[in-house]
């Protein structure tokens, strides 16, 4: 590699970024915040702490799952020439693209601004590049080192090659509608990815699902005014195509945009806001590219009115595949299964691992030491798998 030539074609497309972030300030109109949301709902206290809620943050060394420890903190790439550092600074936290043999190296760096993913797979991170015409007019990109939980370790961050210093892949407001709660886009041409970071709304919050809650927090300022009409969405109370159209806004794949970005409102027909692909029966669908159509087309699913949420409670961490299984339960019985005769009981707790098994994604891959590697997500097609596709 002629490491003068590949850094000079990066500079072209990255520049140092040392960019403060500034507090989340929530301006839209009618909009409260989850502070406010959670002072009056403390049965909900543990929704901060759910993957919804951590899908983005700000970064942090608390927020960061990776470690900036020496000896864990390099990233070494198929290339002998190149390799990323990840540094714990005095003016913050940064991925360095090392470009060169000491002493003879050359170095790019940005900083970690934003954390997404809950790390539960595994996370990436974004920075926000140079203002282009100052003030808060910026461009966010993706760093192009992130984090793979099931080897505790970081790689090639999706979208980003490992032969080349790059810092350049921009950060789209479709990718931002589902990692969080609300972006104000910048018209611009010639940049497809600059937001105001003071109206920037990390992770999905409460009133992503329902709506704004100014109306419904004045109307219950009142001790016990208890009022029929709520001014908030329940979506427990929407019709089932609408409980299911709030999911498949970020479960139900990419798509084709309709309207512009965070148009979508809990209890709107996302088919107005959102085209997305209507596979036949028989398709290849991916575990990981839409879930509510795999869900949709499962025998448990036809013959009741489950919805997402039958299953998947969003106001509190789930995690333990036993609670899942025992949500199975309320419509199977055990002794139903054709396996219990030689396992018996021992079957309970189970009927997630069998039903709905952890699959290897093809949408979704990275690299690390030269090695594609892909997560494993669960198959929302409930049925009987063959013992070696699970």
């Amino acid at each position: 590699m002629n490491a003068a030539g590949t850094l000079l074609v990066c500079l072209a497309v990255a520049a140092l970024a040392l960019v403060v972030y500034p507090a989340q300030n929530e301006t839209r109109p009618g909009y409260v915040g989850d502070e406010k949301c959670l002072s009056c709902h403390p049965k909900q206290k543990e929704f901060p702490r759910t993957a919804h809620h951590l899908t983005s943050r700000i970064a942090t060394r608390e927020s960061i799952a990776g470690s900036f420890a020496p000896g864990k903190n390099v990233l070494k790439t198929p290339e002998p020439e190149l390799q990323y550092r990840m540094e714990a600074r005095g003016d913050g936290l940064f991925q360095t693209g090392v470009l060169g043999i000491a002493p003879h190296t050359v170095s790019i760096s940005h900083r970690f601004d934003l954390v997404v993913g809950s790390g539960r797979k595994g996370q990436t991170y974004l920075y926000w590049g140079r203002a282009v015409d100052g003030g808060e007019a910026d461009r966010l990109f993706q760093l192009p080192v992130s984090y793979w939980t099931e080897i505790a370790g970081w790689v090639n961050s999706p979208g980003y090659g490992d032969r080349v210093v790059d810092f350049s892949r921009p950060v789209l407001a479709r990718c931002i509608e589902c990692h969080g709660t609300y972006a104000e886009t910048i018209d611009d041409p010639n940049a497809a990815n600059r937001y105001r970071k003071a109206n920037l709304v990390l992770g999905v919050t409460c009133e992503r699902c329902h709506g704004p809650g100014a109306q419904h927090s004045s109307v219950n300022a009142v001790p016990n005014a208890k009022p029929a009409d709520q001014l908030i969405v329940n979506p427990a109370k929407l019709p089932r195509n609408r409980q299911l159209d709030l999911c498949s806004l970020c479960h139900g794949g990419i798509g084709v945009a309709k309207t512009p970005v965070f148009s979508f409102k809990v209890g709107d027909a996302l088919a107005d806001h959102l085209q997305l692909a209507s596979p036949a029966a028989n398709d290849p669908l991916d575990v990981h590219g839409n879930q509510v159509a795999l869900l949709e087309r499962s025998k448990c699913f036809k013959s009741s009115n489950m919805t997402c949420s039958t299953c998947h409670d969003v106001h509190t961490p789930q995690r333990d595949v036993v609670d899942f299984s025992a949500r199975c339960l309320t419509c199977h019985k055990v002794e139903s299964c054709g396996l219990f005769p030689r396992r018996g009981r021992s079957l309970l707790g189970k009927c997630v691992d069998c039903h709905l098994p952890n699959q290897t994604s093809n949408v979704i891959f990275s690299t690390h030491a030269g090695t594609r590697i892909r997560p494993k997500v669960r198959n929302h097609w409930i049925k009987v798998y063959p013992a070696g596709s699970r």
